[in-house]
């Protein structure tokens, strides 16, 4: 079986997107550390092996691979379309992965100020507030 997705061929049966040196997982893992990785693979299952496999292939191999823009710029453009979309869980999880894409608290600062501009204010509040818990447990965790 094979899933089309904005014309990439994903095998939905193959488990070669966990092999642990695709280029897809090497950037998650770069991306997310190898705790996050290793654990969402553990608690994958047969429902949602597939969706795993998409996001693997299509989001860590298609995009946050491609050499024009470096892991801090994409880890910015993420965070600011999670925040305008209100995705607040996904922002702290990537939140917590600019400690190995080097975007620091400042860029992050400054991509909130223009999440609030674009997006709106009520948004960029949201995820203010999630960017301060977030970043306590970052400091009290190392």
């Amino acid at each position: 079986m094979v899933c089309h997705l904005f014309g990439v061929h994903l095998p939905l049966n193959s488990r070669e997107e966990n092999n642990p040196n695709t280029l897809g997982n090497l950037t998650r893992r770069k991306v997310l550390g190898n705790s996050h990785v290793d654990l969402a693979n553990k608690l994958t299952t047969d429902f949602d092996a597939p969706f795993q496999e998409l996001i693997t292939s299509a989001a860590w191999e298609k995009v946050w691979s491609r050499p024009h823009l470096t892991l801090r710029e994409r880890s910015m453009i993420t965070l600011a379309l999670l925040a305008a979309m209100g995705h607040e869980e996904e922002f702290a999880m990537h939140l917590k992965a600019t400690a190995n894409t080097g975007a620091t608290k400042e860029d992050i600062s400054e991509v909130l100020l223009h999440v609030a501009i674009y997006a709106g204010v009520p948004a960029a509040n949201s995820v203010i507030k999630v960017a301060k818990k977030t970043y306590e447990e970052m400091e009290e965790g190392s």
